[in-house]
């Protein structure tokens, strides 16, 4: 009997080893609820369209009077949902990777692609999350393939500081950057509402100098032309 009780024993243990080693399940980010679009029928939309969409939140920008400001995300695209409508008591709900669900209108300003406000949403997911891994963008820069990933999660490496300005002359709000590659010249912000004052990122950015060579990551945000809001910077 306690030969028996032994063997017992041993296997619930290898049975036990071998199922905490299994690999995690992978999240689908391209999974989609009945009636939601793939990114590629978002992206056939046109503006003024009625769309439904999901993906995972990647930030959160703003919230205001009931609107919140958002960049989402899936595997195949990205989506700025602009004034959002919010409770502040949704917004904190609304943590980076959490899946949600967005019924608005497909709408653009300035080149920005974006979702209307007054879009409403629920969140369908809060266990199974994703975070996109930001794409090197560098060797799109300019083409005509790079607006084709806009309000992605982007980097761009080897990029020199040509000017930093402060919108208002100086820290405590946007901070407009301008990066060369090569001959040519590109437009980056640090949008206080996304990386306010006190993170990193904004201090890091504040103390650099014309000339230095850095790595830059950031949303693949649109405004006439590229205009990247940057999330981190890495210098050389």
């Amino acid at each position: 009997m306690k030969k028996l009780l032994a063997i017992v024993l041993a296997l619930t243990f290898v049975l036990g080893m071998v199922a905490c080693t299994q690999p995690e399940e992978q999240v689908d980010p391209n999974k989609k609820s009945d009636g939601v679009m793939t990114y590629a029928q978002y992206d056939a939309a046109k503006k003024g369209d009625a769309v439904v969409i999901e993906g995972f939140v990647q930030a959160k920008q703003s919230w205001w009077d009931n609107k919140a400001t958002v960049y989402l995300q899936d595997g195949d695209g990205a989506y700025f949902l602009y004034e959002m409508t919010c409770s502040e008591a949704d917004y904190e709900k609304l943590t980076v990777g959490t899946k949600i669900k967005v019924t608005g209108n497909k709408t653009e300003w300035a080149g920005e692609i974006e979702v209307d406000s007054g879009s409403t949403f629920e969140i369908v997911d809060t266990t199974d999350k994703w975070v996109a891994t930001a794409m090197d963008a560098t060797s799109l820069l300019g083409t005509d393939d790079l607006i084709k990933h806009q309000n992605k999660l982007v980097k761009f490496t080897d990029m020199t500081v040509v000017s930093i300005e402060y919108k208002n002359g100086q820290p405590g709000d946007d901070i407009y950057v301008k990066l060369s590659k090569g001959e040519a010249e590109y437009d980056f912000c640090v949008e206080y509402y996304l990386t306010g004052d006190d993170t990193d990122v904004y201090k890091a950015v504040g103390e650099l100098k014309a000339g230095d060579v850095i790595d830059v990551e950031g949303f693949l945000y649109w405004y006439n032309a590229v205009n990247t809001h940057i999330t981190a910077v890495t210098k050389k």
